[in-house]
């Protein structure tokens, strides 16, 4: 292994997490998104919408992700495993995510063959793209500080990300389309593309891989399965990471719908409107004139603003007790703040942002953690077996969170036409379905949450743990 200096500067940190920024351009208009375009932009059934995000999530986080895992641990080349992937896939992965967020027809199975062609695209080069982007992070540094710094510089970069398509994207596409959402969202993606194209090669000339295995390390596929299968703490992050998706999809997806057909407008319209009118007087006009998609907006802006807050302490407390306990104990005190909504009125839109605020904070904190600790089974399985296969681990809990994704997005669709859910309704939706939306950003995306609190519990890389791994690894490598 490279016994080099493992200390990052700035430039660098900030320029791996650029590669995260433009993914998120992408992924986060996947969970906020992607069911409102099919139902109400693009127009499907619920029922069809659900069936393609089940069954092409579900292939490209069983079959795309291994098979990229397993092709990146082999990769040689002069910049190293992973860093190529960044550049030979982030021009493909631009312009599919254009085409997949394009109306091609109105003919009913045309739309459905588009649909399903085009999101297995977009999945595949995401799978291309991320997995060996993530994977970096385990090979960029071996030190366990180093990384919780390279942790938060990219997930601040995340919520960048995030800010922007959950607080400006619904009014930008209203915007872009005046008023037509299909050409609206159609214009931003192509604006989207090009700028996450620019990132992703920013990443690649600004990082470096440190961690490059031993040259006379050789293991087959079926010898990394086998060090997988011994690997409990990979077991738990695995479904650890499903459940996060599956809550994420699910309330982040369930909200639009909330806005739209729950919260009382007019109360809306008085909570929003010093706040509109401010931004308006500085020249800010980023809102339209629809209260939804300007309440909708400053309310995922408040969750924003304080999940990087909890971003910017997680380092801090991780240092000091682990990541594990701070992951725990930040995700139970957020599921409460999930929880709450389902006891909210209408027109308790005070509480709902208030909500929102205190669920983003305490989130915020585990948001860096998730990844930093599935680096830190790369290291527990090197250390553990004396063989280091970083991408198929990170491959795995790609695995999670595509699988959580399709999960959290097929059950978001498959529930509101369950509840009786009518799209694109000029009239008041029906008892059952207002009754679903509700317990679609309350009751059911908490359950995954608690389940992973428990399976914590479980979780043997501890603060004591991950510094003997580390001096161990680190006494290894400066021998070889």
């Amino acid at each position: 292994m490279s016994t080099d200096s493992q200390k990052l500067s700035v430039l660098e940190k900030v320029g791996y997490s650029l590669g995260d920024l433009a993914a998120n351009l992408i992924f986060q208009t996947l969970v906020t998104y992607l069911a409102y375009y099919y139902t109400d932009i693009y127009k499907l059934d619920p029922d069809k919408a659900a069936a393609i995000m089940l069954a092409v999530g579900l292939v490209a986080a069983f079959g795309f992700n291994p098979l990229i895992g397993a092709l990146a641990d082999r990769t040689r080349s002069r910049w190293g495993k992973f860093r190529p992937w960044i550049l030979w896939t982030a021009i493909p992965l631009g312009v599919i995510s254009v085409l997949a967020f394009s109306k091609f027809s109105d003919n009913e199975n045309s739309k459905i063959i588009y649909a399903t062609i085009t999101y297995t695209l977009l999945l595949f080069f995401y799978a291309a793209n991320n997995l060996p982007y993530g994977a970096l992070s385990g090979v960029i540094t071996g030190d366990m500080k180093e990384r919780n710094s390279l942790s938060a510089y990219r997930f601040v970069a995340v919520m960048f990300a995030q800010f922007f398509v959950q607080v400006f994207m619904l009014s930008i596409i209203e915007s872009a389309g005046n008023g037509d959402k299909a050409a609206g969202i159609s214009k931003l993606m192509i604006w989207l593309a090009l700028i996450g194209t620019g990132m992703l090669l920013i990443t690649f000339f600004t990082t470096r891989e440190r961690i490059v295995p031993k040259p006379e390390q050789k293991s087959t596929l079926a010898e990394d399965l086998s060090d997988l299968g011994r690997n409990r703490p990979w077991f738990i992050m695995l479904v650890l990471t499903t459940l996060v998706f599956i809550t994420l999809a699910m309330k982040g997806g369930g909200y639009v719908y909330y806005f739209n057909n729950y919260v009382d407008k007019t109360t809306l319209t008085t909570f929003i409107t010093p706040v509109t009118d401010a931004l308006s007087g500085m020249g800010m006009n980023f809102f339209g004139k629809d209260p939804v998609s300007a309440g909708f907006g400053l309310f995922n802006a408040g969750g924003i603003l304080f999940m990087i807050v909890g971003i910017l302490l997680s380092k801090k407390l991780a240092d000091k007790y682990g990541k594990r306990d701070v992951f725990g104990a930040g995700l139970f005190i957020s599921t409460l703040f999930i929880l709450f909504f389902y006891f909210f009125s209408p027109n308790q839109v005070v509480l709902m942002f208030g909500s929102q605020i205190l669920h983003g904070f305490f989130y915020g904190i585990t948001i860096p953690l998730l990844w930093a600790m599935i680096a830190d089974v790369a290291d527990f399985s090197e250390w553990k077996n004396n063989r280091r296969a970083t991408a198929i681990i990170f491959s795995a809990m790609m695995v999670g969170l595509k699988g959580g994704l399709t999960i959290g997005g097929a059950l978001l669709t498959k529930l509101l036409g369950t509840f009786h859910y009518v799209p694109n309704s000029t009239t008041a939706q029906p008892d059952s379905a207002i009754n679903g939306i509700k317990m679609l950003v309350s009751v059911f995306p908490s359950i995954p949450f608690l389940i992973g609190v428990a399976l914590l519990f479980f979780y043997p890389i501890n603060k004591k743990m991950e510094t003997t791994i580390e001096s161990d690894l680190k006494a290894r490598r400066a021998t070889t």
